[in-house]
């Protein structure tokens, strides 16, 4: 067997490898005799159909099954012993391969296309600065914090009066153009109608001030401008709704306000438990200071993550083997086209020069992950999950539970391994670049990703 190697440029070579009959020759027949061994022939014998039989039947397949492994092996092992970083996979070569016959042909040449990784040099120093953008925690932040806590944990009591903000339940029934009631007219009984959710300025001021027991008449599909919502007000099909346009008679039967929880120790336990320590206002807001600056952290090492990105590739400024990227891309997706491939190249190409700067910067400074790492990511997420439904103080046992759960998944924790590598490899950029911290409000900060 012989193996060689033509480059083409600097990131395009052929490798071509000869197999010759020795090289497969044992393998082959030692196959076919298992054949002949385990063969059920009519006419014949178990095991005792004619060898030449046996090899004019499945010697072909034998032969390119043989060849085939041998060559993906060779092929393999090649690419490692001479340290070729390779992007994408070995392509049948479009101009070097000599058409294959297994069935009349003894010895074989293969040639193979390879795209290769350009080589990256990364100058911290010369990229100049990557901006940081920290998320001021100010007084707003927080009080809005405060009112989801409060609304959360408020509860709905009865009212008198409707006002605007109000939930009335009351019974609907059709009525004619006199204001009486139609017979076997539409109706519906203990229905929701939030005041604020009125579309109609006319109707919602027949709603404020109403008592219980007050008759509210007005046209359900005037008031909500929605037909959608009108189905289900009357509790009517769809196709049915035009068919009930007119007034009806609303009678108030009972009328919910909501009151926010008071800002107290019972609130403040609610949301962080009977332990947490919390006892004044300030402290309360201290603690949420403190969560929300932790949280916010999280949006920041994402933009930090977007610029790395856009300045690195930019500064770095790699060539790649294009035109055998965009054929792997073609012929390893079946229902990509050609033209797809061109429209978005640009995008796959960014992503591929970030991953390559990735790896470059793992290897060089041995970053490493660990089990440990993984797990630690489960657990984070676990409490983020139980955090995004109030539940701030959930025991270890739980957390770890949920977390172990996360980590059966292969595919969740190959993600996660991958996202804790993006994480090392940010934290030793910001170690090794200069970085411009900018405090910005939140504002400020969302308003970068409409730029």
């Amino acid at each position: 067997m012989k193996i060689s190697q033509t480059s083409i440029d600097d990131l395009n070579v052929v490798v071509k490898i000869a197999i010759e009959k020795q090289d497969y020759e044992a393998t082959v027949n030692e196959t076919l005799k298992d054949y002949r061994k385990k063969a059920n022939m009519p006419g014949f014998r178990k095991g005792m159909v004619p060898a030449g039989l046996i090899k004019k039947m499945y010697g072909k397949a034998a032969l390119a099954d043989e060849v085939n492994k041998l060559l993906s092996r060779e092929l393999t092992k090649y690419i490692t012993d001479q340290n070729l970083n390779v992007l994408g996979e070995p392509l049948p070569s479009q101009t070097e391969q000599a058409i294959i016959d297994f069935g009349s042909d003894a010895d074989f040449e293969f040639a193979f296309d390879l795209g290769l990784s350009p080589v990256i040099n990364i100058d911290f120093g010369k990229i100049g600065k990557l901006p940081f953008y920290e998320i001021d925690v100010d007084s707003q932040l927080i009080d809005n914090q405060i009112d989801g806590y409060t609304n959360r944990f408020g509860e709905k009591i009865n009212a008198e009066v409707a006002g605007e903000k109000e939930t009335i339940i009351g019974d609907f029934v059709k009525v004619d153009e006199a204001g009486n009631v139609v017979e076997d007219g539409v109706s519906a009984q203990d229905v929701q109608m939030a005041v604020q959710l009125i579309k109609d300025e006319t109707v919602k001021q027949l709603f404020i001030g109403a008592g219980v027991g007050d008759v509210l008449k007005f046209n359900p599909r005037i008031a909500l401008a929605d037909d959608h919502e009108v189905t289900h007000l009357l509790k009517v099909k769809h196709d049915e709704v035009t068919a009930v346009d007119g007034d009806f008679n609303f009678t108030v039967k009972t009328i919910n306000t909501f009151v926010p929880a008071e800002i107290n120790e019972d609130l403040f336990n609610k949301v962080y438990g009977d332990d947490s320590g919390i006892q004044t206002i300030d402290q309360f807001r201290e603690r949420i200071h403190t969560e929300l600056k932790a949280n916010l952290l999280y949006s920041s090492n994402y933009r930090f993550l977007v610029d790395a990105k856009e300045i690195l590739t930019s500064a770095v400024s790699m060539k790649l083997p294009e035109e055998f990227l965009k054929r792997w891309l073609v012929e390893t997706n079946e229902k990509v086209t050609a033209e797809q491939i061109e429209e978005e190249f640009d995008n796959f190409r960014k992503d591929l020069e970030w991953t390559l700067i990735k790896s470059k910067l793992v290897k060089e400074n041995d970053l490493r992950i660990e089990e440990s790492d993984i797990a630690e990511m489960a657990r984070e997420m676990a409490r983020m999950q139980f955090q995004q439904y109030g539940m701030n103080n959930v025991p270890d046992e739980y957390l770890d539970n949920y977390a172990n759960s996360i980590l059966q998944n292969k595919e969740q924790k190959q993600k996660m391994a991958e996202k804790k590598v993006e994480d090392k490899v940010l934290e030793l950029i910001k170690e090794k670049a200069t970085i411009d911290f900018k405090k910005v409000t939140q504002k400020e900060f969302d308003d970068l990703f409409e730029k």
